[in-house]
């Protein structure tokens, strides 16, 4: 038979097992992810099949495999090619499932065959499965082992994520139908959207430093400063971000009664963003960093958390108000600085879910939680502020981000992995497989997009800047997908430059055509 005929869909595969149960054809079951099909597979999967008529083997989707960043190293579709090319492999389904279970439940093989290192393993998703076998009268085998090969050490050894990072992009692309020309009608659209950035202005002051050597008195280094630079940073970088892309921004925020707080709502100003500023801070915040070449060496935060009494927490809450009455989207980044309160939110959340078609919110430092924000469309954090935020240190990154968006209410999310990249994650509707009337489940769906930048120059900012072209995109009418792709370009270029670079729509322009649209890498090395 062609490979491309044994790959099967659910219902396909289960019409098959009925005609050779009928038949009185032994059914034998192996499933795995099955990244680099190896000898020890190989040999894996001919004991199996010895041991009946028909060999199925289904091979675990792309979002269910959890064994890392960059894992699965090879798209499923490709897994399930890479089996079908086999001999001793008769069928092969793409299972969408976290695990066997369902399927087990539905195909009800006579053997399913597991390696040795499950003889002895007590994994509850892998006694589910031996179960629901079992259930059905079937039987559990364990291979011999007789060869042992390890995908993810073989991976690891090879190199081989980043060269595959292109085939990844162009795929995602393609899966999406994001080409160049719908992605440049896709940010036309963001002119005249009308974005409400409210949060935390931070002055980010770089120090840069000349190493002159070894303290005397201790072993620290000794530094000498030669310049200074400044950068609008936390909430007043996303709105320029916003407005260099062409939007209508406006920033609501608090500053002080200082010069600084007065030349940095100058400067917004100036660059085209709405500023709404009450001077209700003690002291501008400022973030010094002190760098020798381009290294950071270490950091210094000046200025005080400071919440909002309650009188100052309702004249806040007014300004937002005002300020969203004809509002596309809002974006809450809250620094942790108090500006932010749990009271804030309950008094404007409901008001501005009814007004605003996007809302998107991001938090950073220890003083934030993700769990504030309620009922958004998109949060943006770091899978280590995800983790942080639910005390999770051990899930997999589906089921953790599961967790908070039933917990929040949240849409959608894109979570940042540093220079990995980010996985997507929204929510879908299936029909559900327990039932057979049409009710209906939600499951999370996550999609995995490399870093885009060959070079980090400076990683300050690069959430901002995802955040906010995502956020426009969204309010732009596009996919979560193509909010992805689109902060992801606008992340590669603001870690190219030092401190915060305000993005521009000939920076996103220009950055478009540099992405792979279609590749010529190998699968192996």
């Amino acid at each position: 038979m062609a490979p491309e005929r044994k790959i099967c869909s659910r219902e396909r595969l289960i019409a098959l097992r009925n005609e050779a149960r009928s038949a009185g054809r032994t059914v034998v079951h192996c499933h795995g992810c099955f990244d680099i099909v190896h000898p020890g597979h190989v040999r894996h999967l001919q004991f199996a099949r010895s041991l009946g008529d028909i060999l199925v083997v289904t091979v675990s989707a792309d979002p269910q495999v959890n064994k890392g960043v960059n894992r699965p190293l090879i798209p499923d579709d490709l897994r399930a090619a890479n089996l079908a090319a086999l001999e001793c492999v008769d069928w092969v389904h793409v299972n969408p499932e976290p695990t066997a279970v369902t399927l087990l439940d539905a195909l009800r093989p006579d053997v399913y065959v597991k390696g040795k290192e499950y003889e002895s393993n007590n994994d509850p998703r892998f006694l589910a499965e031996r179960d629901t076998v079992t259930r059905h009268e079937g039987r559990v085998v364990f291979s011999s082992g007789d060869v042992v090969f390890s995908s993810t050490h073989l991976i690891n050894g090879m190199n081989l994520p980043e060269i595959l990072g292109a085939e990844k992009v162009r795929r995602f692309r393609e899966r999406f139908e994001l080409d160049v020309p719908s992605l440049y009608q896709l940010v036309e659209q963001f002119a005249g959207q009308r974005i409400i950035v409210v949060g935390d202005y931070i002055l980010d002051r770089y120090h840069y430093c000349e190493a002159t050597g070894i303290a005397s008195d201790s072993p620290v280094m000794t530094l000498r400063s030669h310049s200074t630079a400044d950068f609008d940073g936390g909430a007043g970088v996303i709105a320029l971000h916003l407005a260099g892309l062409g939007a209508s921004a406006e920033l609501v925020t608090s500053l002080s009664p200082d010069e600084a707080s007065a030349a940095a709502e100058s400067r917004l100003i100036a660059s085209g963003v709405d500023v709404t500023a009450p001077r209700q801070r003690r002291d501008l915040i400022i973030k010094h960093r002190f760098l020798a070449d381009e290294t950071k060496v270490f950091k210094v935060d000046e200025g005080s958390q400071a919440p909002l009494d309650s009188q100052a927490e309702e004249d806040f809450a007014e300004r937002i108000l005002a300020a969203s009455e004809d509002a596309d989207g809002i974006i809450f980044a809250d620094f942790g600085y108090g500006l932010i309160t749990s009271g804030l939110l309950d008094r404007i959340m409901p008001t501005l879910r009814e007004r605003v078609r996007i809302i998107a919110a991001d938090v950073s430092g220890r003083q934030s939680t993700l769990l504030r924000f309620r009922n958004v469309d998109l949060l943006c954090p770091t899978e280590r502020e995800v983790r942080e935020t639910l005390h999770d240190f051990s899930s997999g990154l589906n089921a953790a981000v599961w967790n908070l968006l039933c917990t929040t209410g949240a849409c959608s999310a894109l979570i940042t992995l540093g220079k990995e990249g980010l996985v997507a994650f929204d929510q879908h509707r299936i029909a559900s497989a327990a039932s057979n009337d049409q009710s209906w489940e939600r499951r999370l769906r996550g999609e995995y997009l490399p870093a885009l930048t060959p070079r980090a120059l400076d990683p300050l900012g690069c959430g901002d800047a995802l955040l906010a072209t995502a956020s426009l995109t969204l309010t732009a009418g596009g996919s979560l997908q193509a909010a992805a792709f689109l902060g992801s370009l606008a992340a590669a270029i603001e870690a190219e430059h030092p401190g915060n670079h305000p993005l521009s729509l000939d920076d996103l322009f220009a950055r478009l055509h540099e992405v792979p649209k279609s590749s010529a890498l190998p699968l192996v090395a």
